[in-house]
């Protein structure tokens, strides 16, 4: 985009200035997070929501504005304007650097020779491929389902007896949701007419479900009938008109089976609706505003179609008798006190022959672990995320694998990183130490008294972290560094009520800069892939998260994989981490990541912070093995993944960023003996794996909360070597 109007718009979760005047918004969350470097525009600063405010044009350039139109008074603001200058609120640099963008954008567009835009055929030039495909994708992911009531949605296709009630001004109207929904469903459809109201409603009694599709407010006519309908009736209304037009309609919600709100009466939102009814696409729009007491803003439910089945894995070359023997070791890990509940996922040739899930969320709960609740990734983020974006960036051309990482991350240029190579980074042979305890930097150390750590518990260290090493019981956060509540200078969430200073993120990569380097052998640690992903984000202008979503996740249909889970999903989805987390002040970790130095870094980090399912996870490795491409869509080059998944290092197991099995030593290696020296894939501190087999065309997943309730007490996992001999069984019904 060239070019960006920001709205005057009260958006009090970001703040209390307009957006038009907010620096956190336009500064810090359009430029600064998103990465956004055209030319931003003030909507008509003439308008009644902003015109009141004083000196509204030196405020709209400190908040990050290039250009401002229409101003009331453009003498009085003039002035205002040299005022901010004389005063030091506005510098000469920053009005120069905004001048010379503006001019540079009028250079490119030929603006030196002709005047104006050229408005001949400006409609054409504008309504381009790329731009119709943008607003498709935009209608779609509206689309919002506030209610589903026992899971109605999505409709089951044995059902008979099924009948479509079209409201509207014609009576074609609905007719594309209808055709569509017959390709799956045995259905009839009626049309509504104000002077059949009676053989309507009985028609409607006579069946086992009924679809209200609403295209117009002529809804109104039918109420009565509609009212009518025994609350016993299952009726899913869908509309397919704006919000605005309907917010009468509160009381068919409240008796409907569910709501389905597709915003237009387009034809292709109308098949994709009709789609989302039947479980053939994605819904997960939520509520911008409330619909009287029934919802609120941000309510909504995911629809997600059931993409992936079980096959039979003999038709995949394995016996499903021996798989069913993982069922028991992973019964034997839940009764042994391993973990509290998993998934396992396994693909023979890309088809999952063996999906499943075990176990509660916690030792305490009875919530069942499905196959969509998300885990902490942990360490497995190294190579489900960062791995992904380097090997798209080298995909690019965009830096060589000798290159200096100081070369594109400044902060390191004159420490002793600054020769370290992005091939020593992701095969750990940097010398960076394996851990760094950056959070003791927000830590007031006259908060407690003597050391944070002890080995042995005392009258003030009973809090045990680790088998021997037990912290502070009582200490604070530098009041400076951390604050209760989200704004522009603290929008780096730790935990529920802990927001820590938006500085403290470039700290950390200070501090990484004087770390002591040590000597270049085989070392891993979690610094090297914080530093991987500080340089991706400085090669692609924008925030890794971001765009991992725009290359991979959101095409690739990973809609259950995020970092920052609860800005996406509901708690009751994410699996809890940890009981009682010491730097969260005792909380529960449900959707915040565990990993300390990743919680530091606001959620967002190379080495961790990735929440997931096993099915996602094992369409990135899927997409690994298969050279590059996923479901028919290529994404890497060939070359590029026979590198990184081949390349090995010399002095250790590792491979460029990727841990492999070790075959010269069994009982050290992560994988079972059976695996061959081709696999590739990495393990999480929470209890999570992910192994991917080229030669034998395998992916292995599993996920866990093994840390439950307390990190320190996690060995069982391992004792019982859980993961590998899942593993084993697994090439163990491989058919010869």
């Amino acid at each position: 985009l060239g070019g960006m109007m920001v709205g005057h718009l009260e958006v009090p979760e970001l703040g209390k200035n307009p957006a038009s005047i907010s620096s956190h918004i336009i500064y810090n969350l359009l430029c600064r997070e998103l990465g956004f470097q055209g030319l931003v525009f003030t909507d008509a600063l003439e308008m009644k929501g902003i015109s009141q405010n004083e000196n509204i044009c030196a405020q709209a350039l400190i908040a990050g504005n290039d250009l401002l139109l229409a101003p009331r008074n453009l003498k009085r603001e003039l002035d205002g304007v040299l005022n901010a200058v004389k005063s030091g609120k506005l510098s000469e640099e920053l009005i120069t650097e905004k001048c010379r963008k503006v001019l540079t954008y009028k250079y490119v567009l030929g603006l030196k020779n002709k005047p104006h835009v050229q408005l001949s055929g400006l409609e054409k030039r504008l309504n381009r491929p790329e731009t119709k495909e943008l607003i498709l994708r935009l209608q779609k992911a509206a689309i919002t389902v506030p209610a589903n009531v026992s899971g109605i949605l999505p409709l089951d296709s044995k059902l008979k007896g099924m009948v479509v009630l079209n409201i509207g001004k014609t009576p074609g109207a609905g007719l594309d949701f209808y055709n569509r929904l017959q390709n799956t469903l045995s259905l009839t459809r009626v049309v509504a007419r104000p002077d059949s109201m009676e053989a309507i409603r009985k028609r409607l009694l006579g069946s086992q479900r009924v679809i209200v599709v609403v295209t117009s407010d002529d809804y109104k006519k039918y109420k009565t009938m509609l009212d009518s309908l025994p609350a016993d009736l299952p009726v899913v209304y869908v509309f397919l008109m704006p919000l605005k037009s309907m917010l009468d309609m509160e009381g068919y919600w409240k008796k409907a089976a569910a709501v389905v709100l597709g915003h237009s009466d387009e034809s292709v939102i109308q098949e994709y609706v009709a789609d989302v009814l039947v479980g053939k696409a994605v819904a997960d729009g939520r509520l911008s505003v409330a619909v009287a007491d029934l919802f609120k803003p941000g309510d909504g439910v995911t629809i997600t179609p059931k993409v992936l089945r079980i096959y039979r894995p003999e038709d995949y070359g394995m016996d499903s008798k021996i798989l069913e023997k993982i069922d028991g070791i992973a019964m034997e890990g839940i009764k042994a006190k391993a973990y509290p509940g998993c998934q396992i996922l396994i693909l023979k040739d890309g088809k999952p022959v063996y999906d499943k899930s075990f176990g509660t969320f916690t030792y305490e709960s009875d919530q069942k672990v499905e196959k969509d609740d998300l885990y902490d990734l942990a360490s497995l983020t190294k190579t489900t995320a960062t791995l992904l974006a380097v090997m798209k960036l080298y995909d690019e051309g965009k830096f060589g694998l000798t290159d200096r990482i100081s070369q594109y991350i400044p902060a390191l240029k004159g420490t002793d990183k600054e020769r370290v190579t992005i091939e020593e980074l992701l095969l750990h042979q940097s010398g960076i130490p394996a851990f760094w305890p950056f959070y003791k930097e927000a830590i007031d150390k006259d908060s407690y008294k003597g050391t944070f750590y002890k080995a042995r518990p005392d009258a003030s260290h009973h809090t045990q972290i680790d088998v021997r090493l037990y912290v502070t019981d009582k200490f604070d956060y530098r009041k400076e560094l951390m604050a209760k509540s989200f704004s522009a200078d603290y929008p780096l969430q730790v935990a529920d009520s802990m927001f820590l200073h938006r500085s403290f993120r470039d700290s950390i990569i200070a501090q990484i800069g004087r770390i002591p380097l040590k000597d270049r052998r085989y070392r891993y640690s979690c610094l090297n892939f914080m530093l991987l992903k500080e340089m991706v984000e400085n090669i692609s202008k924008m925030p890794m998260n971001l765009f991992l979503d725009k290359e991979f996740y959101k095409p690739m249909e990973m809609n259950r994989t995020a970092y920052l889970p609860l800005r996406q999903f509901k708690k009751e989805e994410i699996v809890p981490t940890v009981k009682a987390d010491y730097l969260r002040k005792g909380k529960v970790l449900q959707g915040y990541v565990h990993d300390e130095s990743a919680a530091f870094m606001g959620g967002v980090s190379g080495n961790a912070g990735l929440f997931s399912t096993a099915r996602d996870v094992a369409k990135v490795y899927q997409l690994l093995i298969d050279g590059g491409v996923y479901n028919g869509k290529r994404y890497l080059s060939r070359e590029t993944c026979d590198l990184f998944l081949t390349h090995t290092s010399k002095i250790s197991r590792r491979g460029l960023g990727f841990d492999k099995p070790d075959v010269n030593n069994s009982v050290k290696s992560p994988c079972t003996e059976e695996a061959p020296e081709e696999v590739v894939g990495h393990t999480g501190f929470t209890g999570t794996c992910a192994w991917a087999d080229p030669k034998n065309h395998l992916v292995f997943v599993f996920l866990s909360n093994r840390i439950y309730p307390r990190p320190f007490d996690h060995k069982q996992l391992m004792r019982l070597n859980i993961r590998p001999r899942m593993q084993q069984v697994m090439y163990q019904a491989l058919m010869k």
